[in-house]
């Protein structure tokens, strides 16, 4: 189908994609996305309404985000550099209820996570820099989000880390899990 294909992860509903990557001595064409092949790979019809483009140096740590309305699905992908990318399973009625699944994502790769709604995502930068872009599939809404604590030790996420990252206030202020609000 297309030029994408579907990597299952540990948990199902978070999907790993890769595109099919043309190279030649003149460089690469890959078609990062298309509504048709994308629908049809996750078997519903998908909406996307922003797209989001962030720089960062290595080692800063962004997330654990999520809405608790306005909730956002998001593709991401790494355009520059390399990331440990996160999700963590807010939904209170799912088996995977407070899991997490954690990859790389790095540029030379072209690799991208679809992280469903109901999802806390995250990220650490592991290169010099890295550049990571997303769609999304509902608005920012800063009232509505909620920020998990990145160490929570009752999530045990094993971030690839060889000295503490570099952190938001606002996600130094992040909740624990178990005072988190999660969806039903």
């Amino acid at each position: 189908m297309g030029c994408l294909q579907i990597v299952s992860t540990a948990i199902p509903d978070v999907k790993l994609i890769k595109p099919q990557v043309f190279s030649d001595p003149r460089g690469f064409f890959l078609e990062s996305y298309s509504k048709r092949d994308f629908d049809a790979l996750l078997g519903k019809d998908i909406f996307f309404v922003q797209d989001n483009h962030s720089r960062s140096e290595k080692n800063i740590l962004r997330g654990l985000h999520y809405q608790t309305k306005n909730t956002q699905a998001k593709l991401v992908r790494v355009i520059s550099g390399e990331v440990f990318d996160v999700a963590v399973d807010m939904r209170k009625n799912s088996p995977s209820f407070g899991q997490w699944v954690g990859f790389h994502l790095r540029s030379d790769q072209f690799e991208m996570a679809w992280i469903p709604e109901g999802f806390a995502h995250g990220f650490l930068v592991l290169s010099d820099y890295a550049d990571f872009f997303y769609k999304t599939t509902d608005y920012y809404s800063p009232k509505d989000e909620c920020t998990l604590k990145w160490d929570d030790p009752d999530l045990s996420i094993s971030w690839p880390l060889n000295r503490p990252p570099i952190l938001s206030a606002k996600d130094q202020m992040g909740k624990r899990f178990i005072e988190s609000e999660s969806f039903l």
